[in-house]
C-alpha cells in the first residue's frame, strides 16, 4: 500500500517525528506554565504535523482492524502511536472556554488508539467504554448526584491494585526503551529490535492512554456539574474564573506540632497542617468555606439554626459514642476495681 504514496514516506515520517519531538518539549518543558505563549504555539504546530500524519496515515490505508499484528511492516508500527500523542497534545491546550470539548476531542483521540491496539491483539486491558460516563443525562444531574451514592470498596481497592501494577509495568518499559533508544535511532538496530522498540512504545501509550481517559472522565464529571450549577444560580460572565497555580508538593501535618517535627527532617518539602492547607486552598478560591454552615437559598435563619443545632447534636452523639467505646476499650484491659486505692483489701 506505500505504492501509492511514494513520496509520502519520508514525509509522514518527518510530520510524526517533528510531532512527537514538540510534545516532548512541551510535556518536558523548562517553561513553568503550560499557557507561555511559546508553549502553546508548540502545541499548535504539534498538532498540526500530527493531524497531517493521521490523514496521511488513513489515506494509504496502513491499518486495518482485520489485520495482524505481523502484518505490519516494522517501519509503520510506530505510526500506531499518532492517536494517542495527538490526544496528549490536545489536553496540553489551555483555553478554558473550550475545556469541555478538548477533554472530549482528546478522549476520543486515546479510545480510537486503544481500539487499534486491541484489534491487533496489544496488551491485554478492558477497552473503556466508547464515550464519557454520563454523556446520555448529562442535561439531567440525578438527585444527589454522585456523591450519594456509595462508593464500592472492592472495586476502589482492585482499581488502586491495577494502578500500581501499571506504574510498575511503566517504569519497567520506560527503562527497556530508554537502552534501546539509541541504537534503534542511529540505525544499529536490526528488524526485530525495531519492532520490540515500537510495540513497548506503544504498549507505554496504551497504559498512558487509560490513565489519560479516567482522568478526563473524572474531569468532565466536575466540569458538567459546574456548568450545571452555573445556569441555575449564578447570572452569566458574573466570575472570570483565573488559571489555578499548580500545587507545589508538600507533607501534609495534622497539627503545628507535627509540623515542627516533619519540618526539621525533609528540608527540601515545605510542611504545613491541615487547617494551613485548607485556608490556602479557600484563598486559591478552590475550597469554598466548607466550615461555613451552607445555606440553600430560601432557607430563613430559623431553619438554619435549627440545622446546625442538629448537626451538632449529631456531633455530640459520635463523640458520646466515642467516649463510651473507649471506656469499653479500658475496661477490657483493666480488671475491676484497677486503680480504686481508696478501701484496699
Amino acid at each position: 500500500s506505500m505504492a501509492e504514496g511514494a513520496g509520502a514516506g519520508p514525509r509522514l515520517a518527518e510530520l510524526l517525528a517533528a510531532g512527537r519531538r514538540l510534545w516532548e518539549e512541551v510535556e518536558t518543558g523548562a517553561e513553568p506554565s503550560s499557557g507561555a505563549p511559546a508553549v502553546q504555539d508548540k502545541v499548535r504546530q504539534g498538532l498540526d504535523a500530527l493531524r497531517q500524519a493521521a490523514a496521511m496515515v488513513a489515506q494509504l490505508d496502513l491499518f486495518s482492524e482485520n489485520e495482524e499484528l505481523e502484518e505490519i511492516a516494522s517501519a509503520d508500527l510506530k505510526y500506531l502511536l499518532l492517536p494517542a500523542l495527538l490526544g496528549a497534545l490536545t489536553l496540553k491546550q489551555v483555553d478554558l472556554s473550550k475545556r469541555l470539548e478538548h477533554l472530549e476531542s482528546a478522549r476520543a483521540h486515546f479510545w480510537r488508539f486503544l481500539k487499534l491496539c486491541r484489534s491487533y491483539g496489544l496488551g491485554s486491558f478492558h477497552l473503556p467504554p466508547a464515550s464519557p460516563p454520563g454523556e446520555e443525562d448529562a442535561g439531567s444531574p440525578s438527585p444527589g448526584g454522585p456523591a450519594a451514592t456509595q462508593p464500592n470498596l472492592v472495586a476502589m481497592a482492585s482499581s488502586r491494585q491495577a494502578k500500581i501494577e501499571r506504574y510498575k509495568q511503566k517504569k519497567e518499559l520506560e527503562n527497556r526503551l530508554a537502552s534501546m533508544k539509541t541504537s534503534v535511532e542511529s540505525g544499529q538496530a536490526d528488524e526485530d529490535q525495531i519492532r520490540e522498540f515500537y510495540i513497548l512504545q506503544t504498549q507505554k501509550w496504551i497504559n498512558t492512554s487509560l490513565e489519560e481517559i479516567e482522568s478526563i472522565d473524572q474531569e468532565m464529571v466536575i466540569l458538567r456539574s459546574r456548568g450545571t450549577a452555573k445556569q441555575s444560580s449564578a447570572p452569566p460572565h458574573s466570575t472570570s474564573r483565573q488559571v489555578r497555580t499548580p500545587m507545589k508538593p508538600f507533607i501534609l501535618t495534622r497539627d503545628a506540632a507535627q509540623a515542627k517535627v516533619f519540618g526539621a527532617g525533609y528540608p527540601g518539602l515545605p510542611t504545613m497542617t491541615v487547617d494551613d492547607w485548607y485556608e490556602q486552598r479557600r484563598r486559591q478560591g478552590v475550597v469554598s468555606g466548607q466550615s461555613a454552615p451552607q445555606r440553600a437559598p430560601g432557607i430563613t435563619d430559623e431553619e438554619l439554626q435549627k440545622q446546625q443545632q442538629e448537626k451538632k447534636e449529631e456531633e455530640d452523639d459520635e463523640e458520646a459514642l466515642q467516649k463510651a467505646r473507649n471506656w469499653d476499650d479500658w475496661k477490657d484491659t483493666h480488671p475491676r476495681g484497677y486503680g480504686n486505692r481508696q478501701n484496699v483489701g
